[in-house]
């Protein structure tokens, strides 16, 4: 199992597909349902022995929950803020861009 390259709070970008998102939680191996699985393209299918990130996600028109594999992210810099409605219920914004979990103090 290999250790996760991003962190929950850090802003990511798609690698091919016009969307970034703050990642909220990472699983270290693929873990959705089949039918998710089997919808993917098998010419683009990513290995399933990878972190996969699930990530507060907004493209031009919308904004809603991703499911991404590691080698399909990268890290978004461009510092601006994502405009996902729940982003405040889960994170506090940093002022370099990054986002905090509200629950980090609390442990």
């Amino acid at each position: 199992m290999r250790t996760a390259k991003f962190k929950i709070g850090q802003v990511v970008r798609h690698k091919v597909y016009p969307f970034r998102g703050v990642i909220f939680d990472v699983d270290p191996t693929f873990s959705n349902t089949e039918e998710w699985w089997n919808a993917i393209p098998e010419d683009v299918r990513p290995s399933r022995d990878q972190p996969f990130y699930h990530l507060l996600a907004e493209n031009e028109e919308t904004e809603y929950v991703a499911y991404v594999s590691e080698q399909n992210l990268v890290p978004d810099n461009t510092g601006e803020p994502v405009r996902h409605p729940q982003i405040g219920e889960i994170f506090e914004e940093q002022d370099d861009g990054s986002y905090l979990p509200r629950s980090a103090g609390l442990h």
